[in-house]
């Protein structure tokens, strides 16, 4: 909101300089985004007469004048304005003076005649509205000469543009940023007080209102007025509506604007002979109703929309915008005045479905106090009166829906110093909101505190300990730091297992991304998740941003992918990446979704060789070494188990395998199809995997490590080689060892798998190193011996292996 200052002392005693006062606003609580001063420039250019004119001698375009400057003395000047005349009143600015769009001024010699001044055009002097190629400022013949041109042009002001937060719509109207000036700077108040000379015929004899929404508009005042003269407004009120920002048009309208920037109550003037019937009803528009409003357009209505009509037609839209079948033009004599409250909420939803915003509808969307409309009326009524000639007819129509609600609020002295951080006595917090013109009354060590209607903001004991720490001054509360109550959060067990998950990838080697919860159905396509599969079901967005993020992903692989194939494209080499996420899985029919947190993986090419180890191509077994060690981390290396599948035509048909514990699916393992890596522009071969966290939580036990020190006796390695039949795994054969061992087996390793030769058909030999150790002694052979013999009984047992001889 733009704040001429000059208008503004017209309603307080002001004594600060302009940026003191800001200062002050911004740290009461009103933020102070600008300071401008509207005379920028226009120092040393003042008003004079030309009182001669003639040719110059060495010129046939130049001309010489002499321009009396009252008590500056005279000057001459040589000009070359074409509209230049003897007895004209211009602008003058004078050697050291800096005109926005002219420059330095001094005195210099033209054609060997000396200049001491320089006559202005107003693009010259910065106004706004005119163009370079007009001829020099012409004032009327009453100006007097001397004065500083911008008090002439109402410019020798200073203007704050003021922040207005949503909740002080109260300080969008001059008269209650005033209140907060007094109660800031301790200045005079001075609040207009308008006297309304009326005709003695009432208004009710000549036209009537009829407020149907009353939910809609609380309070409906009309006034007519009538024998106006229109024309231009005086020269005063047009200088302060441009400081403020708004354009003059005519008497009538700017008065009406005028009234709102002061009060803050928007005001809306019809032409009262081209309303029908002379009736004004505030109703809901009709379904298909249409309204041109008064930039042009034709606005088609809905019946949600509150307008003002008459007894045939629309002729406004209420709080927002008139129409132009009423609006006020040179023919106009007769006037009403609407002043009015409208619902906030609905104006809001009305502008934003139109695209319309306009002064009016910005301060009913932040709340207007219903007790402005009569006085914004008479204040109105009484510059129509004074500034056009009007007659106003005596009584308001006042059509007034509400049901007045006293409101006070108790307020603590206690606890407003525990909430401040301060110690003031009950007076000081009294005096603080009297001078905010709060009523306040004692009630023992507390205060009853009425609040006014215009402070709709005022509502709970904490609004009050806000206006009290504004007003004691922010910079006076002290900075403590605040008493530590409690221990510090910690984070629950689930958060804790993702929080360690992330680290332990990223220890491994893996870098964490993030991608979109949304994803686009045409990545699931190439996904070939067609019917059936359990990523064919999808939810899919309301309103989404585009096709590409219109369904929330089912898996986490769509977003891997194709961070992996933009940093493919380029070139960044191998890859790996890990996201922990939630996936969302439908539920029933309108239902919200199953949310699930997922752990996805992928790798892709090959670490390059180094000096002390060759090229390591990351593919299906790095990634099942990763998958083993994660889980082992949480203790699930017993009862870990690869099976067959899924049967899913993105993956590669001899490289994927289903992950158990236990019996139960925790995810899926495998190396993606050539055809998809095509399909997702991506190089090479991709291995990925998905495990459901949800589950590895529930069964996940923190293994605890501590250090131990190193074995004292040697370890005994032996290796074997057994035939199995093609459909036992490496994983049952491992469990056995593992199981038979004991506690001197210290490890086993598969080094070979061989088929063909002197191995039976539908058999393979497996081949294993076994590590066996002791804590408190050498092993001897004879202990050695006795545990391979078991674990290979047991291997025959369990999974029909023998040695190969």
């Amino acid at each position: 909101m733009r704040v001429p200052l000059n208008w503004l002392k017209e309603y307080v005693e002001l004594e600060l300089g302009p940026s003191e006062l800001a200062d002050k606003l911004t740290n009461a609580g009103l933020e102070v985004s600008s300071v401008e001063h509207l005379d920028r420039g226009l120092q040393g250019v003042v008003t004079g007469e030309i009182v001669s004119l003639a040719p110059h001698p060495s010129s046939d375009h130049l001309l010489v004048a002499q321009i009396d400057l009252g008590r500056l003395g005279k000057r001459q000047v040589v000009t070359g304005a074409p509209n230049v005349a003897r007895g004209q009143k211009v602008a003058v600015a004078l050697p050291g003076a800096s005109p926005p769009n002219l420059g330095p001024v001094r005195e210099v010699r033209l054609r060997g005649i000396v200049s001491e001044a320089v006559v202005c055009s107003a693009w010259e002097l910065g106004l706004e509205g005119h163009r370079q190629e007009e001829g020099i400022l012409v004032f009327p013949p009453s100006t007097p000469v001397g004065e500083p041109v911008a008090t002439h042009l109402g410019l020798d002001d200073t203007v704050l543009e003021i922040d207005v937060t949503p909740n002080r719509a109260d300080c969008l109207g001059l008269v209650n940023l005033a209140r907060e000036v007094a109660a800031i700077t301790g200045g005079k108040l001075r609040l207009p007080r308008p006297e309304l000379p009326t005709a003695s015929e009432p208004a009710s004899a000549y036209a009537s209102v009829v407020v149907e929404a009353t939910d809609l508009c609380p309070r409906y005042v009309a006034v007519v007025i009538r024998g106006l003269e229109l024309g231009p407004s005086p020269e005063w009120m047009q200088h302060r509506l441009r400081a403020a920002g708004m354009r003059p048009i005519n008497n009538v309208v700017d008065i009406t604007n005028y009234v709102m920037l002061e009060l803050g109550q928007p005001l809306h003037a019809f032409d009262y002979e081209r309303i029908e019937g002379h009736k004004i009803i505030v109703r809901r528009a009709r379904e298909g109703e249409r309204l041109r409003t008064l930039d042009g357009v034709e606005r088609q209505l809905t019946p949600e929309m509150l307008v003002i009509a008459d007894a045939e037609r629309a002729i406004a839209l209420a709080g927002i915008m008139g129409g132009e079948e009423t609006e006020i033009n040179d023919r106009t004599t007769w006037v009403l005045l609407e002043s009015a409250s409208f619902s906030g909420a609905n104006i809001r939803r009305s502008a934003r479905a139109l695209g319309m915003r306009s002064e009016a509808s910005l301060r009913f969307e932040r709340g207007v106090d219903p007790e402005l409309a009569p006085l914004a009326a008479r204040r109105a009524a009484a510059l129509m009166a004074e500034l056009a000639q009007g007659e106003v007819l005596d009584g308001f129509l006042d059509v007034d829906h509400r049901t007045a609600v006293a409101v006070s609020v108790d307020l603590s002295v206690k606890r407003t110093n525990a909430l401040l951080g301060v110690e003031l006595s009950r007076e000081e917090i009294k005096g603080c909101l009297e001078r905010l013109g709060l009523d306040c009354r004692e009630e023992g060590e507390n205060l009853k505190v009425n609040i006014p209607s215009y402070r709709a903001d005022l509502r709970l004991p904490e609004d009050l300990v806000e206006e009290v720490g504004r007003l004691y001054g922010y910079e006076r509360i002290p900075a403590v730091f605040p008493p530590v109550i409690g221990a510090e959060p910690k984070q629950n067990p689930k958060q804790e297992f993702l929080s360690r998950s992330r680290h332990l990838l990223a220890d491994l080697g893996f870098r964490e991304v993030l991608t979109y919860s949304f994803i686009s159905p045409r990545s699931l396509e190439l996904l070939k998740a067609g019917p059936g599969h359990p990523w064919a079901s999808t939810l899919a967005l309301r309103n989404p941003l585009g096709e590409e993020q219109s369904v929330m992903r089912p898996t986490l692989v769509p977003g891997l992918l194709q961070t992996a194939a933009s940093n493919a494209a380029w070139g960044s080499g191998a890859f790996r990446f890990f996201e922990l996420g939630k996936v969302f899985l439908p539920r029933e029919p309108g239902g919200l979704p199953e949310e699930e947190w997922r752990l996805g993986a992928l790798v892709g090419g090959e670490d390059p060789k180094e000096w002390n180890r060759p090229a390591r191509p990351l593919d299906f077994f790095y990634l099942k070494g990763v998958l083993e060690r994660f889980l082992a981390f949480w203790g699930l290396s017993e009862g870990l188990e690869f099976a067959s599948g899924p049967e899913w035509a993105a993956l590669h048909p001899g490289r994927r395998c289903r992950v158990l514990y236990g019996g139960e699916e925790m995810g899926w393992l495998a190396e993606l199809h050539p055809g998809v890596l095509e399909d997702f522009s991506l190089p090479d071969r991709v291995c990925l995997l998905e495990l459901t966290l949800e589950k590895i939580f529930a069964v996940a036990v923190e293994v605890r490590r501590r250090y131990r020190p190193w074995a004292r006796y040697p370890a005994v390695a032996r290796d074997i080689a057994v035939l199995v039949p093609e459909a036992v795994t490496h994983a049952q054969v491992r469990q056995a060892i593992t199981r038979y061992g004991g506690d001197l087996l210290r490890g086993v390793r598969l080094f070979d798998v061989y088929r063909g030769g002197s191995v039976p058909e539908g058999y393979k030999s497996l081949a294993y190193r076994m590590v066996f150790q002791s804590e408190d002694h050498t092993l001897t052979e004879k202990e050695v011996s006795t545990v391979c013999e078991r674990i290979v009984g047991g291997l025959e047992e369990e999974v029909g292996a023998r040695l190969r001889s």
